[in-house]
């Protein structure tokens, strides 16, 4: 049958000598055959700092050097992983780890390893997730582009935090230290950069204990693999879609409450002006109102589907749904078009010239309709929770 893949036989090892290990090093590689023998060296001798067993776990991400060859000399294990990315090599990397505590570096010599033992001490004290902080610490010359220290990191971070409330200061330090056994909850899967905010996007969406320490970073030893701004929008579009509040439910309301802001003015009061602007500002209006509805029920069904199939607690929304039956909707849609048709009806009857009371009126018809269509869809959503539930129940049993 000829011998197993290196990463299966270390995937057995796991199985048989689970727990014998403090810490394992996973430190993704592409092309870094001059630093990763001292990356190797410095990683075996921050074990031995810290006073535990341990082990290197260095993964070639498809390198056409000698990086792999070297790590191997140093004292390394490696593992293949040719699907090139940094996600990627992490993914193929962590399951061959057997610490308890996992350590995740770069393969550049950038990271000091110095504050390891703080940062397994934290883990040890409680903690889930140990971020190395660069802006807390010290940043060496030369070892971070401008454009990335005070624009890049600083943003993408505050937007990190406002998002998924994470409250870092440093959301993108490539040095980390976590607990094998929360790797389970967090289920990562990202290929590329966005590795790194998914792993922290995670770990705050499903309560773990995020902590950090002061690091230095240095500067790089070889050439940068880094695409900023297509990395940069790779972390974006990362938050984005994993947050439907901020995707679609905040532009949705912004749009309806600016539309519902000039429409009902244009509509309540004759003395705004001539039609030759009313009339359209008063299409447009509408059109803003109907588009942000359903925006906001796009985000309520994403918000739903990834509660119900993706293990993605929402808990507000789920005690939401637990109160709110398809009847609630359906009554609150028949109220919201009745008003409509009145207020149409009422601006026909009143035949004004300008037709932003009619308007006003047809809007809201049209979210009394929109409104009963979506309950029913969340409703089938519904349904469809509880299906789960009974298949999950039924294969447990």
């Amino acid at each position: 049958m000829g011998q197993p893949r290196l990463e299966e036989r270390r995937r057995d090892d796991v199985r048989q000598d689970e727990g014998l290990l403090e810490l394992s090093f996973v430190i993704p590689c592409l092309n870094e055959e001059d630093a990763v023998e001292a990356v190797v060296a410095d990683a075996l001798a921050a074990i031995e700092a810290v006073g535990v067993a341990g082990e290197v776990i260095v993964v070639d991400n498809g390198s056409r050097d000698r990086s792999a060859e070297l790590a191997l000399a140093a004292g390394a294990v490696v593992v293949h992983e040719p699907r090139r990315g940094y996600g990627s090599a992490y993914l193929a990397g962590l399951p061959v780890a057997r610490g308890r505590f996992v350590v995740m570096t770069d393969a550049d010599r950038t990271y000091d390893l110095a504050a390891l033992p703080a940062m397994v001490e934290r883990l040890r004290n409680g903690a889930d997730l140990v971020l190395g902080s660069r802006f807390k610490g010290e940043i060496l010359p030369g070892a971070m582009p401008w454009t990335n220290r005070y624009l890049g990191n600083p943003i993408l971070t505050a937007m990190l935090n406002v998002i998924f409330r994470a409250h870092v200061s440093d959301a993108h330090c490539g040095l980390r230290v976590l607990r094998r056994d929360a790797l389970p909850r967090l289920g990562l899967s990202a290929t590329g950069m966005e590795f790194a905010s998914e792993m922290v996007i995670k770990a705050a969406k499903r309560g773990l204990r995020i902590e950090e320490v002061p690091i230095t970073y240095r500067p790089r030893v070889g050439e940068s693999k880094l695409s900023r701004v297509p990395d940069a929008w790779r972390h974006v579009r990362f938050m984005l879609v994993h947050s439907a509040t901020f995707l679609f439910v905040v532009p949705g309301l912004l749009a309806i409450a600016a539309g519902f802001g000039l429409l009902v003015p244009l509509a309540l009061d004759r003395g705004l002006g001539d039609r030759s602007w009313t009339v359209p500002a008063a299409i447009a209006a509408s059109f803003l109102v109907v588009v942000g509805s359903q925006v906001i029920q796009l985000g309520l069904y994403a918000r739903t589907y990834a509660s119900i199939y993706l293990g993605d607690p929402e808990p507000l929304l789920e005690r939401a749904w637990r109160r709110f039956r398809l009847e609630h909707g359906l009554a609150i849609s028949a109220l919201v078009l009745a008003l409509g048709l009145v207020v149409t009806l009422i601006a026909h009857l009143n035949d004004v010239s300008d037709p932003a009371l009619g308007l006003l009126g047809l809007t809201l018809a049209a979210l009394g309709v929109q409104g009963a269509f979506s309950s029913f869809f969340l409703s089938i959503l519904g349904l469809s929770e509880h299906a789960v539930l009974v298949r999950h129940g039924r294969e447990r049993g």
